[in-house]
């Protein structure tokens, strides 16, 4: 069990009710289970009602039983094999209902990156973006697929972006072995984390380069080695990451750094637009 929420229990445990000790147990012997249980089902499972397990999550300091669910599944995200989620999913999620669940889940991420979105440290990132000589992106496992999309439009935006290569530690750094000063790294790594991710973002502080991170969590290894951190919430799928709170911000870093460099920006996507016109890049479809 996470600290936070092992020590959340422990601080509360003097005062819990024969019903709140049963609660605690099951919480602790069976946080697998707990992640996908609706409190009326975690009351039932443990003989207990649905009240008591709400109160249960508000007396360890809680908002009510969602925040603490969230806390059990971010726990055990960092910890669970892609088989052990398969599993799980397929044990508490009946299979008529994971369309709903899926696009649910999807919903509250984003609900959930907009509210706990540090503007200022957006805009912070922007900045120091905007001025850089050359951009690399970095994006190990499925956070390739986020890095790949951002540095297509950054390509619109800079003269010279870099996609990194991240099949080993030793080319990420030969990658990057004339970066320094005035360049820019954005690493993008969401659990389990890439220590590769981690390692070049710290490198690239090391070289001066300014340095952000796109991750979920100032605990994540990428936060140490970054001068800019941008938070997006990012939960499990099954055994799939849902990345949508990650890509609607990296969207909105797009069309931030795009706008803080309109000019250029114009003047580059008139020549492509001119580009992709004389070579007929792009199917013209007529209006019925």
């Amino acid at each position: 069990m996470n600290d936070q929420l092992s020590q959340r229990i422990q601080r509360s445990r003097r005062g819990f009710s024969k019903s709140q000790r049963a609660i605690a147990k099951y919480l602790q012997d069976h946080p697998d289970q707990v992640a996908f249980m609706t409190a009326s089902r975690l009351g039932a499972t443990v003989g207990v009602s649905e009240s008591t397990v709400v109160r249960f999550a508000t007396e360890i300091g809680y908002s009510g039983y969602p925040a603490m669910q969230q806390a059990v599944q971010e726990m055990i995200r960092n910890k669970l094999t892609s088989v052990q989620r398969l599993e799980m999913t397929s044990r508490n999620i009946p299979p008529e209902k994971l369309l709903d669940a899926a696009l649910g889940q999807d919903i509250d991420i984003l609900r959930r990156t907009r509210e706990n979105m540090d503007e200022p440290a957006f805009y912070q990132a922007v900045d120091a973006l905007v001025g850089a000589k050359r951009v690399f992106v970095l994006g190990a496992g499925s956070s390739l697929a986020l890095a790949t999309f951002l540095a297509h439009y950054l390509r619109l935006i800079f003269d010279t972006v870099q996609l990194i290569e991240a099949t080993s530690e030793a080319l990420i750094l030969q990658q990057m072995l004339r970066a320094g000063p005035g360049d820019a790294i954005i690493a993008i790594s969401f659990p389990r984390y890439s220590k590769k991710a981690a390692k070049a973002l710290k490198y690239a502080s090391s070289r001066g380069m300014t340095a952000i991170a796109i991750t979920d969590s100032s605990l994540s290894p990428l936060a140490q080695g970054a001068s800019h951190l941008l938070l997006a919430r990012s939960d499990m799928v099954s055994f799939v990451d849902s990345l949508v709170g990650p890509l609607s911000l990296i969207n909105a870093l797009i069309v931030t750094v795009a706008i803080r460099k309109k000019a250029e920006v114009s003047q580059s996507l008139q020549t492509i637009e001119s580009i992709w016109d004389e070579y007929g890049v792009y199917e013209k479809v007529e209006e019925a």
